[in-house]
């Protein structure tokens, strides 16, 4: 397969089925979630859209990055991390605002903490970039996993 028509799958796919958790969000921002009880440290909620636009972004370069790489053991490894994690990221907005159970939605960013990791330990061997490009998306799951221990601890 080409490599552009394999960069623009992976945004289309990556920032696509990322956005998707967003309808199970948008609906309970002003309702259920403004009733929480949230930490002196929450952000607004309008910063929320653009900072996972640009790691949906920043996610789908980097799985380009080991998608157009030659077949392997180690590639196959790679995107199967890849996609336990980014099937983590999805369900986590299902648990916590869907269903508003907020220690399931933290025990789940917990594990999908591990498998960012194990995905850019993974993508490190392949490539160096595309592991670099994941750490802005560790960093804010490790501040999310940080709030939601909040917002648990606060409801």
């Amino acid at each position: 397969m080409n490599h552009i028509i394999k960069c623009i799958l992976s945004l289309v796919f990556i920032i696509g089925i990322g956005s998707l958790g967003g309808i199970f969000t948008i609906t309970e921002i002003p309702n259920w979630y403004a009733g929480l009880n949230k930490p002196s440290f929450n952000p607004p909620n309008w910063l929320f859209g653009p900072v996972w636009t640009l790691l949906y972004t920043l996610m789908a370069i980097s799985f380009y990055l080991i998608w157009k790489q030659v077949d392997s053991r180690q590639k196959k490894i790679a995107i199967l991390f890849f996609m336990i994690q980014f099937s983590l990221n999805f369900c986590w907005s299902i648990i916590f605002f869907k269903y508003h159970l907020i220690g399931w939605a933290l025990v789940e960013i917990l594990v999908m903490w591990i498998f960012i990791l194990l995905t850019i330990f993974h993508f490190w061997k392949l490539s160096k970039t595309a592991a670099l490009l994941l750490w802005p998306y560790l960093f804010w799951v490790s501040f999310a996993s940080i709030l939601n221990a909040a917002i648990f601890k606060l409801n």
